[in-house]
Protein backbone atom coordinates (compact mmCIF):
# COMPACT_ATOMS: atom_id res chain seq x y z
CA UNK A 1 0.00 0.00 0.00
CA UNK A 2 1.43 3.02 -1.10
CA UNK A 3 1.33 6.03 1.17
CA UNK A 4 -0.40 8.61 -0.83
CA UNK A 5 -3.29 6.02 -0.34
CA UNK A 6 -3.02 5.66 2.83
CA UNK A 7 -3.30 9.23 3.33
CA UNK A 8 -6.20 9.80 1.16
CA UNK A 9 -7.84 6.88 2.93
CA UNK A 10 -8.08 8.87 6.06
CA UNK A 11 -9.53 11.43 4.38
CA UNK A 12 -12.26 10.50 1.94
CA UNK A 13 -14.35 12.77 -0.02
CA UNK A 14 -17.51 10.95 -0.34
CA UNK A 15 -20.67 11.58 -2.59
CA UNK A 16 -23.81 9.26 -2.51
CA UNK A 17 -25.76 9.68 -6.12
CA UNK A 18 -29.96 10.81 -5.90
CA UNK A 19 -31.99 10.75 -8.62
CA UNK A 20 -33.43 14.58 -9.42
CA UNK A 21 -36.11 15.00 -11.39
CA UNK A 22 -38.47 18.55 -12.59
CA UNK A 23 -41.13 19.36 -10.79
CA UNK A 24 -42.10 17.75 -7.48
CA UNK A 25 -40.40 15.01 -5.86
CA UNK A 26 -40.86 13.74 -2.46
CA UNK A 27 -39.17 11.41 -0.06
CA UNK A 28 -42.25 9.61 0.81
CA UNK A 29 -42.49 8.10 -2.86
CA UNK A 30 -39.94 5.76 -2.82
CA UNK A 31 -37.73 4.09 -0.09
CA UNK A 32 -34.52 4.79 -1.72
CA UNK A 33 -34.59 8.33 -1.28
CA UNK A 34 -34.43 7.68 2.72
CA UNK A 35 -31.70 5.00 2.11
CA UNK A 36 -29.86 8.35 0.58
CA UNK A 37 -30.54 10.53 3.49
CA UNK A 38 -29.76 8.19 6.55
CA UNK A 39 -26.52 6.97 4.56
CA UNK A 40 -25.00 10.84 3.93
CA UNK A 41 -26.20 11.26 7.86
CA UNK A 42 -24.01 8.18 8.81
CA UNK A 43 -21.06 9.85 6.60
CA UNK A 44 -21.07 12.76 8.59
CA UNK A 45 -20.21 10.43 11.58
CA UNK A 46 -17.47 8.31 9.97
CA UNK A 47 -13.93 9.23 10.90
CA UNK A 48 -11.94 8.41 8.13
CA UNK A 49 -15.22 10.84 5.86
CA UNK A 50 -14.05 14.71 5.22
CA UNK A 51 -16.84 15.72 3.05
CA UNK A 52 -20.17 14.37 1.90
CA UNK A 53 -22.05 15.08 -0.65
CA UNK A 54 -25.07 14.53 -2.41
CA UNK A 55 -24.90 14.20 -6.25
CA UNK A 56 -27.74 15.15 -7.89
CA UNK A 57 -27.68 12.70 -11.58
CA UNK A 58 -29.88 10.49 -13.59
CA UNK A 59 -32.82 12.92 -13.95
CA UNK A 60 -33.82 15.58 -15.85
CA UNK A 61 -33.49 18.21 -12.74
CA UNK A 62 -31.14 20.99 -12.12
CA UNK A 63 -29.36 21.98 -8.86
CA UNK A 64 -32.53 24.38 -7.69
CA UNK A 65 -34.78 21.14 -8.15
CA UNK A 66 -32.50 18.91 -6.01
CA UNK A 67 -32.23 21.61 -3.14
CA UNK A 68 -36.53 21.77 -3.15
CA UNK A 69 -36.66 17.96 -3.26
CA UNK A 70 -33.81 17.52 -0.41
CA UNK A 71 -34.35 20.46 1.95
CA UNK A 72 -33.54 18.64 4.42
CA UNK A 73 -29.92 17.77 3.60
CA UNK A 74 -27.29 17.69 6.05
CA UNK A 75 -24.83 17.42 2.99
CA UNK A 76 -24.21 19.77 0.29
CA UNK A 77 -25.57 18.27 -2.97
CA UNK A 78 -23.42 18.79 -6.65
CA UNK A 79 -23.64 17.87 -9.84
CA UNK A 80 -22.18 15.11 -12.03
CA UNK A 81 -19.54 17.00 -12.77
CA UNK A 82 -17.88 18.43 -9.65
CA UNK A 83 -18.53 14.83 -8.67
CA UNK A 84 -15.98 13.90 -10.77
CA UNK A 85 -13.37 16.14 -10.24
CA UNK A 86 -14.27 16.27 -6.17
CA UNK A 87 -14.39 12.85 -4.99
CA UNK A 88 -12.11 9.90 -3.78
CA UNK A 89 -15.46 7.57 -3.80
CA UNK A 90 -18.81 7.38 -5.40
CA UNK A 91 -22.02 5.36 -3.80
CA UNK A 92 -24.17 4.74 -6.48
CA UNK A 93 -27.27 4.44 -4.90
CA UNK A 94 -30.48 6.43 -6.68
CA UNK A 95 -29.57 7.50 -9.52
CA UNK A 96 -27.74 4.95 -11.91
CA UNK A 97 -24.50 6.07 -13.07
CA UNK A 98 -23.16 5.89 -16.90
CA UNK A 99 -20.41 3.75 -17.96
CA UNK A 100 -18.27 6.11 -19.17
CA UNK A 101 -18.47 8.39 -16.17
CA UNK A 102 -17.71 5.67 -13.79
CA UNK A 103 -14.95 4.48 -16.24
CA UNK A 104 -13.31 8.17 -16.49
CA UNK A 105 -13.90 7.99 -13.15
CA UNK A 106 -11.82 5.16 -11.88
CA UNK A 107 -9.11 6.25 -14.51
CA UNK A 108 -8.23 9.12 -12.22
CA UNK A 109 -8.27 6.90 -9.03
CA UNK A 110 -11.68 6.94 -7.38
CA UNK A 111 -13.59 4.17 -6.39
CA UNK A 112 -17.03 3.09 -7.17
CA UNK A 113 -19.77 1.24 -4.80
CA UNK A 114 -23.15 0.50 -6.36
CA UNK A 115 -25.38 -0.08 -3.21
CA UNK A 116 -28.29 -2.45 -3.92
CA UNK A 117 -31.30 -1.55 -1.78
CA UNK A 118 -34.18 -3.21 -3.58
CA UNK A 119 -34.92 -7.56 -4.77
CA UNK A 120 -33.11 -6.91 -7.88
CA UNK A 121 -33.27 -10.81 -8.75
CA UNK A 122 -36.86 -11.10 -8.63
CA UNK A 123 -37.42 -7.15 -9.94
CA UNK A 124 -35.18 -8.19 -13.23
CA UNK A 125 -36.93 -11.99 -13.49
CA UNK A 126 -40.28 -9.39 -14.12
CA UNK A 127 -38.91 -7.19 -16.13
CA UNK A 128 -37.70 -9.83 -18.45
CA UNK A 129 -40.63 -12.16 -18.09
CA UNK A 130 -43.37 -9.45 -18.63
CA UNK A 131 -41.83 -7.15 -20.86
CA UNK A 132 -41.22 -4.43 -18.43
CA UNK A 133 -38.85 -1.37 -19.01
CA UNK A 134 -35.67 -2.59 -17.91
CA UNK A 135 -33.45 -1.28 -15.48
CA UNK A 136 -29.97 -1.83 -16.91
CA UNK A 137 -28.73 -3.67 -13.62
CA UNK A 138 -26.34 -5.07 -16.37
CA UNK A 139 -24.77 -2.12 -17.75
CA UNK A 140 -21.41 -2.32 -17.83
CA UNK A 141 -20.81 -0.36 -15.02
CA UNK A 142 -17.39 -0.99 -13.32
CA UNK A 143 -17.59 -1.21 -9.90
CA UNK A 144 -15.08 -2.24 -7.07
CA UNK A 145 -17.53 -3.56 -4.21
CA UNK A 146 -21.14 -4.04 -4.50
CA UNK A 147 -23.44 -3.11 -0.90
CA UNK A 148 -26.32 -4.98 -0.20
CA UNK A 149 -28.50 -5.72 2.94
CA UNK A 150 -29.10 -8.81 4.93
CA UNK A 151 -32.69 -9.37 3.87
CA UNK A 152 -31.19 -10.16 0.11
CA UNK A 153 -28.08 -12.15 0.91
CA UNK A 154 -30.49 -15.32 0.05
CA UNK A 155 -32.33 -14.21 -3.13
CA UNK A 156 -29.45 -11.51 -4.46
CA UNK A 157 -26.01 -11.80 -2.93
CA UNK A 158 -24.86 -14.06 -5.53
CA UNK A 159 -26.64 -12.71 -8.19
CA UNK A 160 -25.42 -9.25 -7.84
CA UNK A 161 -21.24 -10.70 -7.40
CA UNK A 162 -21.90 -12.81 -10.24
CA UNK A 163 -23.45 -10.81 -12.71
CA UNK A 164 -21.96 -7.52 -11.91
CA UNK A 165 -18.37 -9.19 -11.42
CA UNK A 166 -17.46 -7.59 -7.94
CA UNK A 167 -17.40 -8.54 -4.46
CA UNK A 168 -20.60 -8.03 -2.54
CA UNK A 169 -20.52 -6.99 1.11
CA UNK A 170 -23.08 -6.78 3.50
CA UNK A 171 -24.55 -3.38 5.28
CA UNK A 172 -26.57 -2.68 8.33
CA UNK A 173 -30.18 -1.08 7.22
CA UNK A 174 -30.35 2.37 8.62
CA UNK A 175 -33.28 4.69 9.53
CA UNK A 176 -34.06 7.31 11.55
CA UNK A 177 -37.42 9.18 12.67
CA UNK A 178 -36.37 12.28 11.51
CA UNK A 179 -38.20 12.16 7.91
CA UNK A 180 -41.15 11.05 10.16
CA UNK A 181 -41.19 13.66 12.93
CA UNK A 182 -40.52 16.60 10.33
CA UNK A 183 -43.67 15.16 8.22
CA UNK A 184 -45.86 14.58 10.97
CA UNK A 185 -45.42 18.27 12.63
CA UNK A 186 -46.77 19.24 9.46
CA UNK A 187 -50.59 17.42 9.81
CA UNK A 188 -54.00 19.09 9.90
CA UNK A 189 -54.44 20.46 13.43
CA UNK A 190 -56.44 17.88 15.28
CA UNK A 191 -54.45 14.78 13.81
CA UNK A 192 -51.03 12.96 15.56
CA UNK A 193 -48.77 10.51 14.55
CA UNK A 194 -49.17 7.60 17.13
CA UNK A 195 -50.87 4.79 18.29
CA UNK A 196 -54.50 5.69 19.85
CA UNK A 197 -55.16 2.40 22.49
CA UNK A 198 -59.08 2.21 23.68
CA UNK A 199 -60.70 1.64 20.00
CA UNK A 200 -63.58 -1.13 20.19
CA UNK A 201 -63.04 -2.09 16.91
CA UNK A 202 -59.65 -1.46 14.72
CA UNK A 203 -59.36 0.06 11.28
CA UNK A 204 -56.44 -1.82 9.16
CA UNK A 205 -54.36 -0.54 7.06
CA UNK A 206 -52.47 -2.70 3.91
CA UNK A 207 -49.53 -0.25 2.54
CA UNK A 208 -47.67 -3.25 0.22
CA UNK A 209 -46.83 -1.39 -2.88
CA UNK A 210 -48.38 -4.10 -5.12
CA UNK A 211 -45.91 -3.53 -8.21
CA UNK A 212 -43.44 -6.57 -7.76
CA UNK A 213 -44.25 -9.95 -6.43
CA UNK A 214 -42.02 -9.48 -3.70
CA UNK A 215 -44.70 -7.40 -1.48
CA UNK A 216 -48.03 -7.47 -2.33
CA UNK A 217 -51.75 -7.27 -0.89
CA UNK A 218 -53.46 -10.33 -1.02
CA UNK A 219 -52.02 -12.40 1.69
CA UNK A 220 -52.57 -9.61 4.13
CA UNK A 221 -56.25 -9.17 2.89
CA UNK A 222 -56.75 -13.61 3.43
CA UNK A 223 -55.20 -13.52 7.16
CA UNK A 224 -57.24 -10.31 8.04
CA UNK A 225 -60.44 -12.35 6.25
CA UNK A 226 -59.47 -15.10 8.58
CA UNK A 227 -59.21 -13.00 11.26
CA UNK A 228 -62.86 -11.93 10.69
CA UNK A 229 -64.44 -15.16 10.15
CA UNK A 230 -63.05 -15.91 13.57
CA UNK A 231 -63.96 -12.81 15.14
CA UNK A 232 -66.12 -10.31 13.05
CA UNK A 233 -66.20 -8.12 15.85
CA UNK A 234 -62.67 -7.03 15.75
CA UNK A 235 -62.26 -5.72 12.56
CA UNK A 236 -64.18 -2.20 11.69
CA UNK A 237 -62.64 -1.61 8.21
CA UNK A 238 -59.72 -3.25 6.08
CA UNK A 239 -58.38 -0.12 3.92
CA UNK A 240 -56.01 -1.50 1.10
CA UNK A 241 -53.59 1.27 0.00
CA UNK A 242 -51.73 1.27 -3.10
CA UNK A 243 -54.43 -0.83 -5.05
CA UNK A 244 -56.77 1.28 -6.87
CA UNK A 245 -54.59 0.64 -9.88
CA UNK A 246 -55.70 -3.10 -9.49
CA UNK A 247 -59.81 -2.56 -9.33
CA UNK A 248 -60.77 -3.24 -12.89
CA UNK A 249 -58.41 -6.40 -12.94
CA UNK A 250 -60.60 -9.58 -13.46
CA UNK A 251 -58.14 -11.51 -10.73
CA UNK A 252 -57.86 -9.42 -8.28
CA UNK A 253 -61.41 -8.06 -8.14
CA UNK A 254 -62.71 -12.20 -8.04
CA UNK A 255 -60.35 -12.75 -5.00
CA UNK A 256 -61.35 -9.63 -3.27
CA UNK A 257 -64.69 -10.63 -3.71
CA UNK A 258 -64.43 -14.14 -2.30
CA UNK A 259 -63.78 -12.53 0.79
CA UNK A 260 -66.04 -12.30 3.67
CA UNK A 261 -64.96 -9.02 4.66
CA UNK A 262 -65.33 -7.77 1.00
CA UNK A 263 -68.68 -9.39 0.90
CA UNK A 264 -69.59 -7.90 4.11
CA UNK A 265 -68.69 -4.29 3.34
CA UNK A 266 -65.56 -3.91 5.59
CA UNK A 267 -63.06 -2.81 2.82
CA UNK A 268 -62.13 -0.13 0.70
CA UNK A 269 -59.08 -0.27 -2.08
CA UNK A 270 -57.08 3.19 -2.07
CA UNK A 271 -54.45 4.86 -4.35
CA UNK A 272 -51.05 5.88 -2.88
CA UNK A 273 -50.24 8.30 0.07
CA UNK A 274 -47.58 9.03 3.00
CA UNK A 275 -47.90 6.55 5.33
CA UNK A 276 -47.61 9.06 8.06
CA UNK A 277 -51.09 10.90 6.45
CA UNK A 278 -53.05 7.38 6.94
CA UNK A 279 -51.73 6.10 10.14
CA UNK A 280 -52.50 9.46 11.79
CA UNK A 281 -56.14 9.65 11.20
CA UNK A 282 -57.63 6.45 9.23
CA UNK A 283 -55.55 3.47 10.59
CA UNK A 284 -55.33 1.52 14.09
CA UNK A 285 -52.58 -1.31 12.75
CA UNK A 286 -50.41 -2.76 10.08
CA UNK A 287 -50.73 -5.31 8.27
CA UNK A 288 -47.74 -6.81 6.16
CA UNK A 289 -46.87 -9.43 3.95
CA UNK A 290 -43.19 -9.54 2.40
CA UNK A 291 -41.12 -12.25 0.32
CA UNK A 292 -37.12 -11.82 0.61
CA UNK A 293 -37.90 -8.07 1.40
CA UNK A 294 -38.03 -8.37 5.42
CA UNK A 295 -36.50 -4.86 6.06
CA UNK A 296 -38.82 -2.26 5.95
CA UNK A 297 -39.02 1.68 6.69
CA UNK A 298 -43.32 0.87 7.11
CA UNK A 299 -41.95 -1.75 10.06
CA UNK A 300 -39.64 1.39 11.44
CA UNK A 301 -42.23 4.06 11.53
CA UNK A 302 -45.36 1.83 12.15
CA UNK A 303 -43.28 1.01 15.33
CA UNK A 304 -42.27 4.33 15.71
CA UNK A 305 -45.51 4.95 16.34
CA UNK A 306 -46.26 2.23 18.96
CA UNK A 307 -48.74 0.86 16.37
CA UNK A 308 -49.72 -2.74 16.19
CA UNK A 309 -47.46 -4.80 13.07
CA UNK A 310 -48.55 -7.82 12.02
CA UNK A 311 -45.63 -9.31 9.89
CA UNK A 312 -43.78 -11.74 8.61
CA UNK A 313 -40.11 -10.49 8.68
CA UNK A 314 -37.09 -12.16 10.99
CA UNK A 315 -35.26 -9.28 11.04
CA UNK A 316 -36.81 -7.00 13.57
CA UNK A 317 -36.46 -9.22 16.54
CA UNK A 318 -39.13 -9.30 18.97
CA UNK A 319 -41.02 -6.34 17.55
CA UNK A 320 -44.60 -6.67 16.26
CA UNK A 321 -46.73 -9.49 16.37
CA UNK A 322 -45.25 -12.15 14.21
CA UNK A 323 -46.49 -14.80 12.02
CA UNK A 324 -44.10 -17.20 9.71
CA UNK A 325 -43.69 -17.45 5.99
CA UNK A 326 -47.02 -17.78 3.93
CA UNK A 327 -49.24 -18.44 6.52
CA UNK A 328 -52.29 -16.72 6.61
CA UNK A 329 -53.85 -19.02 9.60
CA UNK A 330 -51.23 -18.30 11.55
CA UNK A 331 -51.44 -14.97 10.62
CA UNK A 332 -54.43 -14.13 11.26
CA UNK A 333 -54.16 -15.42 14.94
CA UNK A 334 -51.46 -13.00 15.26
CA UNK A 335 -53.91 -10.32 14.08
CA UNK A 336 -56.14 -11.50 16.95
CA UNK A 337 -53.61 -11.71 19.41
CA UNK A 338 -52.59 -8.20 18.76
CA UNK A 339 -56.06 -6.97 18.95
CA UNK A 340 -56.66 -8.60 22.40
CA UNK A 341 -53.49 -7.26 24.33
CA UNK A 342 -51.43 -4.44 22.54
CA UNK A 343 -53.17 -1.59 24.49
CA UNK A 344 -52.31 -3.54 27.90
CA UNK A 345 -49.15 -4.26 26.59
CA UNK A 346 -48.60 -0.88 24.95
CA UNK A 347 -45.61 0.36 26.98
CA UNK A 348 -43.45 -2.80 26.48
CA UNK A 349 -44.28 -2.88 22.91
CA UNK A 350 -43.20 0.61 22.83
CA UNK A 351 -39.74 0.21 24.78
CA UNK A 352 -39.08 -3.26 22.27
CA UNK A 353 -39.82 -1.16 19.39
CA UNK A 354 -36.88 1.40 20.95
CA UNK A 355 -34.40 -1.03 21.69
CA UNK A 356 -34.66 -2.26 18.35
CA UNK A 357 -34.69 0.95 16.36
CA UNK A 358 -31.66 2.28 17.95
CA UNK A 359 -29.92 -0.06 16.26
CA UNK A 360 -30.72 1.17 12.43
CA UNK A 361 -30.07 4.74 13.70
CA UNK A 362 -26.87 6.71 11.74
CA UNK A 363 -25.47 8.02 14.49
CA UNK A 364 -25.16 4.00 16.31
CA UNK A 365 -21.18 3.37 16.51
CA UNK A 366 -21.60 -0.18 15.13
CA UNK A 367 -23.25 1.17 12.36
CA UNK A 368 -20.67 4.15 12.44
CA UNK A 369 -17.55 1.79 12.44
CA UNK A 370 -18.61 -0.95 9.62
CA UNK A 371 -19.25 1.62 6.79
CA UNK A 372 -16.53 3.71 7.65
CA UNK A 373 -14.07 0.46 7.87
CA UNK A 374 -15.63 -0.64 4.44
CA UNK A 375 -14.57 2.24 2.93
CA UNK A 376 -11.42 2.47 3.81
CA UNK A 377 -10.77 -1.34 3.24
CA UNK A 378 -12.22 -0.33 -0.08
CA UNK A 379 -9.96 2.45 -0.82
CA UNK A 380 -6.87 0.96 0.49
CA UNK A 381 -6.98 -1.84 -1.56
CA UNK A 382 -4.93 -2.51 -4.97
CA UNK A 383 -6.63 -1.95 -8.00
CA UNK A 384 -9.14 -4.90 -9.38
Amino acid sequence: MSKSKASVADRLRVGVSIYVRKGEQSLWENGIYQNCLFLVMLLLKAPNVAETYLVSGGGDGDAADAQRFMADSPVPIIDMAAAANKLDVMIEMSAQLSRDWAVNFRERGGKIVTMRVGNDYVIDIERMIFNKQHGLLIAGTPYDEIWTLAEYERSCMHYFGSAMRAPVRLMQHLWSPGVIDRAAATLPNGETFGYKPGRKKWRLGIFEPNICMVKTSHLPMLLIDMAHRANPRAIELMRVYNSYHMKDHVTFVGFANSLDIVRHGLAVFEGRFPVYQCLSSQVDAVVCHQWENGQNYLYYEALYGGYPLVHNSTFIGDCGYFYPGFDCEEGGLALLQAFSQHDADLANYRERARTFLRTLAPENENNVRAYNEALVNLYRAGPP
